[in-house]
């Protein structure tokens, strides 16, 4: 069984047009089609058809994909997620767009999250033979592709139990009441299944809320020009350019026209399923959130869609 990536976040916007204009040019997201009051778009390092669905109809996520290797993998974590007893549905190929079979489960965390192995396919913008480093028509921020996503939960330790037992996932960094794991409190954790630092971090607080959804830069500098790009469209930041002490990336949040939370990250170490877990405790969270200012804003906190 293995979770490839995260491959698709779908999430609400007021206005589709609004939407369009940030995703597309201060970004610098593909569109790749428009149907059915909902658009389709990717980022110029994505092969498969697309990562990011916006629906235009309020705020906040719909869904996530995540993208599994093989066919038999989604039989499999269907067999977890039922034996963790958590409610899951099959959803036909062709229901979503350009997407196969899909196994729909209910987390407990209030969240859907569809698995496949299916999807429309084809290259990258510079192709698969003799490729450029990027291409020349990068539009706005040109991020390349999704990174992962931070969502809340009422309880984190069993939306932590869920990820691990049903997809495999391990914990890299969290944030805990205490170092004693008899009397241990997990406050927030940052999870994954492969070397990316984190695909999916969850935050105590409301049920089936998004915090923010995040897109992959390459280098540092990438970070600062990013934020120079949203003071040029005139896109609300909401904390950078920093560094996190948790993962190590640098980052820029800022917000989309419909008010949810996006991020560019860059950097972040390797993660093993073997390299120690990393704890922070409640009194260094403003450090392991916001490395240099050590501080949290009451936004970030509290904003969420």
């Amino acid at each position: 069984m293995a979770i490839l990536r995260m491959g698709y976040a779908h999430v609400r916007v007021t206005d589709l047009a609004e939407a369009r204009q940030h995703y597309t040019q201060t970004l610098g997201l593909d569109e790749v089609a428009a149907v059915d009051n909902k658009l389709y778009l990717k980022g110029w390092d994505e092969w498969d058809h697309h990562s990011v669905v916006l629906e235009e109809g309020g705020v906040g996520v719909v869904k996530f994909g995540f993208k599994v290797q093989y066919e038999d993998d989604i039989a499999q974590i269907e067999n977890r997620a039922q034996k963790f007893g958590v409610t899951t549905e099959r959803v036909s190929k062709g229901e979503e767009f350009e997407v196969g079979e899909i196994l729909r489960i209910h987390s407990p965390s209030g969240h859907f999250f569809d698995i496949y192995s299916e999807i429309t396919s084809g290259q990258s913008d510079v192709g698969n033979v003799n490729p450029e480093a990027f291409p020349r028509d990068l539009r706005g921020i040109g991020a390349p592709a999704i990174d992962h996503a931070l969502i809340t939960a009422e309880d984190v330790g069993q939306m932590e139990r869920f990820l691990h037992d049903v997809f495999g996932f391990w914990t890299a960094e969290k944030v805990a009441t205490t170092l004693d794991p008899a009397d241990q409190h997990n406050i927030a954790i940052w999870t994954t299944g492969t070397n990316q630092i984190h695909q999916l971090a969850v935050l105590e607080g409301p049920q089936a809320k998004l915090h923010h959804f995040a897109f992959r830069l390459e280098e540092g500098w990438e970070i600062t020009r990013a934020a120079d790009i949203m003071a040029m469209d005139d896109v609300p930041i909401d904390v950078g350019p920093t560094r996190h002490g948790i993962t190590r990336g640098k980052t820029v949040y800022f917000f989309d026209p419909a008010g949810n939370r996006n991020e560019v990250f860059a950097g972040g170490y390797l993660s093993f399923a073997d390299r120690p877990m990393v704890t922070w405790t409640p009194d260094m969270i403003a450090k392991g959130i916001f490395y240099h200012a050590r501080e949290l804003n009451e936004r970030f906190t509290t904003v969420l869609t």
